[in-house]
């Protein structure tokens, strides 16, 4: 059984926003084509801002700063940039 590759994604989610769209299937696409199993975690910005921020990107084996400007909460969004810096978590930013 292969493990599950969990993609955190630090965006305030709208299923009505094509990119949003485009990013979650880009996770499946990706996945797909490595023979890998993943799933995509969205993580909204305002639930990062607070003490539980670290255990939920911790609970990520990679973290996606996605699309959703401007973010309901930038300390949020700059809260998880700065969880992957400081950590060497594996991070990309669109």
């Amino acid at each position: 059984m292969r493990r599950t590759l969990r993609i955190g994604i630090v965006a305030d989610y709208d299923p009505k926003n094509k990119y949003h769209l485009a990013t979650e299937q880009s996770v499946t696409h990706a996945a797909e084509a490595l023979g890998l199993a993943a799933e995509s975690l969205w993580l909204d910005t305002n639930a990062l801002d607070n003490a539980s921020a670290e255990t939920r990107l911790r609970a990520c084996n990679a973290i996606w700063c996605g699309t959703s400007s401007p973010y309901r909460s930038m300390e949020g969004a700059l809260s998880a940039i700065r969880f992957a810096r400081e950590r060497g978590w594996p991070f990309i930013g669109t």
